[in-house]
């Protein structure tokens, strides 16, 4: 399955990712999309998987969940405030140690990470922030296909100058 990732887009979705995403199956939003056009727009291109986040107000609270745990081949663990490995939100954390997912996906720092953490076996996923809002200085969104239980194929695009 190929998957197109992205984060803190804040009410503001580039054309650009449209062009990106055009061979994936699913998007995935790690939160802070900002306004349900934005959420709509991306449906109407693929099938969406999203959390909400902390600037999301309550049309978007009430459409998505604060976290989705699914299989796709691999277990995957999504919400928008996360950490990082060694540095986990607690929140992040118990979920972690409850859910034991493959690969945890969050956003909200506006820093595009992908890093490994050997103590939970995971690999961790953050795709910056898409949006023009935050103290980021290029918008970023990732690309990775999930097969065999592994993510492979991982692509970083920058979508530009905030």
């Amino acid at each position: 399955m190929r998957i197109g990732l992205l984060s803190d887009t804040h009410g503001f979705l580039d054309p650009a990712v449209f062009d990106y995403f055009r061979e994936c199956e699913e998007i995935w939003h790690a939160g802070d999309i900002g306004s349900v056009e934005v959420l709509d727009r991306l449906r109407a291109a693929k099938p969406v998987r999203a959390v909400f986040g902390n600037v999301d107000g309550p049309d978007l609270r009430a459409a998505l969940d604060e976290d989705l745990d699914w299989e796709c081949g691999l277990r995957i663990l999504m919400t928008h405030i996360g950490g990082y490995p060694g540095r986990w939100d607690r929140r992040a954390k118990r979920l972690i140690e409850q859910r034991r997912p493959g690969l945890f996906v969050c956003g909200h720092s506006h820093v595009l990470r992908v890093m490994r953490d050997e103590k939970f076996g995971l690999l961790y996923l953050n795709p910056g922030a898409a949006g023009k809002q935050g103290w980021h200085k290029t918008r970023t969104a990732l690309r990775f296909s999930v097969e065999g239980g592994r993510v492979h194929a991982l692509e970083a695009m920058e979508l530009g100058k905030r």
